[in-house]
């Protein structure tokens, strides 16, 4: 089956598959879903009133959240978003009052963690060759070669993480995700630390420090910064980390199985969708792999600005944790269509040129919106019917 324009939600006037087309009118169908249409900026003041009822309620109805979020949350009050992934992930109990309490023995327990694992531990691992007298005191408390290159790697990836937003490179924020990324590999020793982890955290730094802020972070002075505000921030990241890994482990552990599965969900639905792309991927021998596995790996964050990301992790967020994973491989598909007119007039190389940095650095949240729309769309054909991906 094709998408074809009577099945669509109308939440633009044009689908996103053909580069340069934006979304241009956010009108309702009720024939699509009410959450995957994009709200006008003059309604964003309305929606804020909608999360205001929703969260002040003694008891969070999640199931509404869900719904709400989906469709993105106001930027105009970063505290909304905050709560809204807080609750969802289960860090925030949803009971009016027994958030402060839980949140305080949630971030009690970080600090236990902490403590356990990484201070002293690790305080002073060196990126040289050989044993610092730190490391050699933390093989004799009882840690290992292993932990010491994980912290080691850690520290190599944070400086990449985000290069080209300022925040990242200060040296409070790097700690503070060192510190994440550590506690949460040792906790996990199925998988442990991979490339890609460290992407992941950084919406939620962001998301969670803006909040305790109470302001964009465009013009922030990292050293202004109160010491507990970034604690209170480092212990949210973590168990928001934690628990949006928690249905997605299996991309981590030896062989990443869950990204393979993902990889090859992505290259069915495309022969379905687009054959003629498919067969030019194939005929120039471009394997999916090549390309989608950072999609995967990485969950899109280095194929967006980050504005564009922290509004895809509302719909991410907002769906049900075992489901998210094999939306986001709608989305890929989506992705990749939007791109086909140009990646089939290309050759391998140029083919892997185009792919490797692909021009969406002017990309804005409506074009992420549009996204989203149609990879709902295109769940909603495929997904309760995989026959039709299988061509039986």
């Amino acid at each position: 089956p094709q998408l074809g324009a009577q099945t669509r939600p109308e939440a633009c006037s044009t689908m996103l598959g053909s580069p340069g087309t934006t979304c241009s009118s956010s009108s309702t169908s009720s024939a699509g879903p009410p959450h995957a249409v994009a709200n006008a900026p003059s309604k964003r003041s309305q929606r804020s009133e909608k999360f205001h009822r929703l969260l002040s309620a003694p008891s969070v109805n999640l199931s509404a959240l869900r719904d709400l979020l989906w469709s993105g949350a106001p930027d105009d009050e970063p505290a909304i978003r905050a709560e809204a992934w807080q609750l969802l992930l289960g860090y925030m109990p949803p009971v009016r009052d027994r958030q402060a309490p839980g949140m305080s023995k949630k971030r009690d327990e970080y600090e236990e963690l902490k403590r356990r694992h990484y201070c002293g531990a690790a305080e002073d691992v060196e990126g040289s060759e050989g044993r610092t007298a730190a490391e050699a005191a933390a093989i004799s408390r009882g840690g290992d070669a292993e932990a010491v290159a994980v912290l080691r790697q850690i520290r190599v990836d944070i400086p990449r993480t985000c290069a080209g937003m300022q925040l990242f490179s200060h040296p409070r924020v790097q700690r503070l995700m060192e510190r994440v990324l550590y506690v949460w590999s040792v906790r996990h020793p199925a998988s442990g630390y991979v490339q890609g982890i460290n992407d992941l955290v950084t919406p939620f730094v962001v998301v969670l420090l803006a909040s305790e802020l109470n302001s964009t972070l465009e013009d922030l002075d990292m050293d202004t910064v109160d010491e507990p505000v970034l604690d209170t921030v480092e212990a949210g990241a973590y168990w928001c980390l934690t628990r949006f890994l928690s249905d997605i482990q299996d991309h981590y552990t030896a062989g990443q199985p869950g990204i393979q599965q993902m990889v090859l969900k992505l290259k069915e639905i495309v022969r379905r969708i687009d054959e003629k792309l498919y067969v030019h991927l194939e005929q120039q021998n471009m394997d999916f792999l090549q390309f989608s596995f950072r999609w995967m790996n990485c969950l899109l964050l280095r194929e967006f600005p980050l504005p564009c990301i922290i509004r895809l992790w509302d719909a991410y967020i907002a769906e049900p944790l075992d489901a998210f994973s094999s939306f986001h491989v709608y989305v890929c598909a989506v992705f990749l269509i939007y791109w086909s007119p140009q990646l089939k007039q290309m050759d391998f190389q140029q083919l892997m040129l185009f792919m490797q940095k692909l021009p969406t650095g002017k990309w804005r949240v409506r074009e992420i919106e549009t996204l989203l729309a149609e990879a709902f769309v295109l769940k909603s054909l495929f997904h309760s019917s995989p026959k039709h991906l299988t061509g039986r």
